[in-house]
């Protein structure tokens, strides 16, 4: 099932809505052909996204995890960046999109949603 935390939705919101964001997806597929049905999400997803301003900077399949301690071992990384918070919020709210995340969350099994700020001292 994948939903928003209302809380952490709107305090995401909330904040300066002037740089972009990049959203983490960390996906876990439903074993029953989760992984086509989400390879068919993103076939619809990609212009939704586009027309939104938003690119996916990285997709890629999840390999063992090679650290010690508490971990999870996720099936696929999706990297997407928008150019602003709005623009997250206004394609998810967006008709055309929500046909799309039907599909993508019969995918999905479990999925951590995190988005990012850029930190000036790492790049």
């Amino acid at each position: 099932m994948v939903a928003f935390s209302p809380t952490a939705y709107d305090a995401f919101l909330a904040q300066a809505d002037d740089t972009p964001v990049v959203m983490l997806n960390l996906i876990r597929f439903q074993p029953d052909g989760g992984r086509q049905r989400y390879l068919q999400y993103l076939e619809m997803a990609k212009p939704i996204l586009a027309r939104f301003g938003a690119r996916i900077l990285f997709g890629g399949d999840g390999l063992p995890v090679l650290t010690t301690g508490s971990h999870e071992a996720w099936d696929a990384v999706v990297l997407v960046q928008y150019p602003r918070r709005s623009a997250f919020a206004d394609m998810v709210a967006d008709p055309d999109y929500q046909v799309a995340f039907e599909v993508g969350s019969s995918a999905i099994a479990d999925i951590h949603l995190q988005p990012l700020k850029h930190n000036h001292a790492a790049a």
